[in-house]
């Protein structure tokens, strides 16, 4: 290689180094910035189990108001162990009535409660009214537009995870 070639190469990995600070600061300023000050009786994560709870109610008829556990955690790309003692607290809050098929082998699933819809209703309407603010400021189309590159960053990031995953393995 020649000395033009070592520079370039060089010049790429300040490139990377100096965006994959980017990636993570951006990500860290939208997971713990000004956000989570609207979250006063529920969690995020709790916010968005709900969610998909109600989601998943409103979707999935044939479920009868199920959602699985299982489901949850891959949404939210959690282990099991985390949205069971997330399913937990729900349940003693009164937010979720947390059941299962069978002897439990067969799935463990939660339902929302009427305690639980009002509290997502009420976080809801807090949420739209910044994010109202928000997207009229920032333009929708523009939303829509980050919304789904952001998608798109967010596959490509899922699948070299797991690629790092299985050469681990």
């Amino acid at each position: 290689m020649g000395k033009l070639d070592d520079n370039k190469e060089e010049y790429m990995q300040e490139d990377i180094a100096a965006l994959s600070h980017e990636i993570t600061y951006h990500k860290y300023l939208l997971n713990n910035g000004q956000v989570r000050s609207f979250f006063k009786k529920l969690s995020l994560p709790e916010y968005l189990a709900l969610y998909i709870v109600e989601e998943t109610e409103r979707e999935n008829a044939i479920y009868s108001g199920k959602t699985y556990l299982k489901d949850i955690a891959d949404k939210l790309q959690r282990p099991i162990h985390e949205i069971s003692k997330m399913a937990k607290v729900l349940q003693e809050r009164g937010l979720v009535v947390w059941s299962h098929d069978g002897d439990g082998s067969e799935g463990t699933y939660v339902t929302i409660t009427e305690s639980g819809r009002k509290m997502l209703t009420e976080q809801r309407e807090v949420l739209k009214e910044y994010y109202g603010r928000v997207i009229k400021s920032y333009g929708r189309d523009n939303l829509m537009q980050l919304l789904q590159l952001m998608k798109q960053l967010e596959t490509v990031m899922s699948a070299e995870t797991e690629g790092i995953e299985e050469a681990k393995a």
